[in-house]
């Protein structure tokens, strides 16, 4: 769409996004083209869980706290 001269108001709307940030992908794509648009790897502290674990504690929260003993079936920090 940058190639297209289309503007930014447009693409905005067509993604579904702000303005301000169409703005900042078309300053990052003039001054470095398309790949200066790629997502870049994750910043800041490795993950404690692996995937599996992960997995393990969405499916018991997908079971509800009823499930695991609690009498009313909420999900809380202290009960997770």
């Amino acid at each position: 769409m940058f190639e297209d001269s289309v503007s930014n108001a447009e693409i905005a709307r067509a993604v579904g996004v702000c303005a301000e940030s169409v703005r900042r992908w078309r300053r990052m794509w003039e001054q470095g083209g398309a790949s200066a648009l790629r997502r870049r790897a994750a910043t800041g502290r490795p993950p404690k869980l692996d995937d599996t674990q992960v997995e393990t504690v969405r499916a018991a929260l997908e079971q509800g706290a009823r499930a695991h003993g609690f009498e009313a079936d909420l999900w809380t920090l202290e009960r997770v």
